[in-house]
């Protein structure tokens, strides 16, 4: 996919030294369920009610009491819409930020869900298939804002496979309660007058299109560079939160001197924003090191050094020793 093949530019990190190494699972590790499920037959239709649903119980936007009733699940894979929302509504490549609360049909189990301390909201790029189809078909369409009950047979769950770390067999059907927290359009970008930076380091412009860097005609710095040109009036990103980006990046050396740099990768050129876990080796550790501490809503200039960003190692459009530059707007964190 698209969003796979962009992540890899960043989620590459920079150890000690000047040499980089690739985190565990090929550089993003993998968030808390619902995932996707390794084994998965053909997903029915979605339909709008059934004959008998689960009974929900709560506001949004809180953990919601799930009632499951006593007769046995029809198989259907039902979405159904119980608050509407009054936010942007989810397309395809839009980005979204999702609370549940999750139950197993047969058994009435609680499984984790993001409103206690065991799993982090869930945020993920709509229509890509990057969670499990009960929330990416859950969301598409729906106003931010908005709650929808999930009932899912393994098709659409997790599959013939299961979830033994949840303990849900290959059989059982999910019912998940889901709120559309926050909606982020593929083309998003921050608010917000940009400050101008000193001569001797890079100017970015950004728009809905690939942020453009030009390059002065100095040597790089040695140091990480990270500059906030936007301050935003969001919380503070924590180690451990999956942030939502939009960027581009440039090599300092190649496009010395030039006006408009020529980019090694952009989200925007991509269609939509990255999703990533912060402060836990995911990234370059000069993403880690400057955007951990920021603020949502920020935009940051950064110049990150050969030691923080890929060392030794080139690249792809990326020389050996190549100090790298950044447009970052840090949309959300969750």
């Amino acid at each position: 996919m698209a969003y796979l093949f962009l992540m890899s530019a960043v989620l590459l990190t920079g150890c000690s030294g000047e040499h980089a190494s690739t985190p565990p699972n090929g550089g993003h590790r993998p968030l808390p369920a619902p995932t996707v499920s390794v084994s998965r037959p053909s997903l029915p239709a979605a339909v709008h009610s059934d004959a008998v649903l689960p009974a929900v119980a709560g506001a949004v936007g809180h953990e919601a009491a799930i009632t499951i009733p006593k007769a046995k699940p029809s198989g259907k894979f039902v979405v159904a819409l119980l608050t509407t929302g009054h936010g942007r509504k989810a397309g395809n490549d839009d980005v979204v930020v999702v609370n549940y609360t999750a139950k197993t049909w047969n058994g009435g189990k609680n499984l984790p869900n993001t409103y206690g301390k065991e799993v982090a909201p869930k945020v993920f790029p709509v229509g890509e298939g990057a969670v499990i189809p009960a929330l990416d078909l859950a969301v598409q369409g729906q106003q931010a804002g908005s709650r929808v009950l999930v009932v899912a047979p393994p098709a659409a769950a997790y599959g013939t496979t299961g979830n033994a770390v949840l303990g849900v067999s290959a059989t059982e059907t999910v019912v998940f309660v889901i709120d559309v927290a926050k909606v982020l359009a593929a083309d998003a970008i921050v608010s917000g007058e940009q400050r101008s930076v000193p001569g001797k380091l890079p100017e970015i412009q950004v728009g809905h299109s690939p942020a453009t860097i030009s390059v002065p005609d100095t040597a790089a710095p040695r140091r990480l560079v990270s500059r906030s040109l936007v301050s935003g009036p969001g919380p503070k990103v924590k180690t451990g939160q999956t942030v939502v980006l939009q960027y581009s990046g440039a090599v300092w050396e190649a496009n010395r001197a030039k006006n408009r740099a020529s980019l090694f990768d952009s989200s925007w050129a991509q269609h939509h924003p990255i999703t990533v876990v912060i402060g836990r080796g995911n990234v370059l550790k000069g993403w880690d090191k400057a955007l951990v501490g920021a603020k949502v809503g920020s935009r940051f200039l950064l110049v990150v050094p050969p030691g923080l960003g890929y060392g030794t190692q080139a690249r792809k459009g990326i020389p050996a020793r190549s100090t790298l530059v950044f447009a970052v707007d840090i949309l959300a964190a969750a």
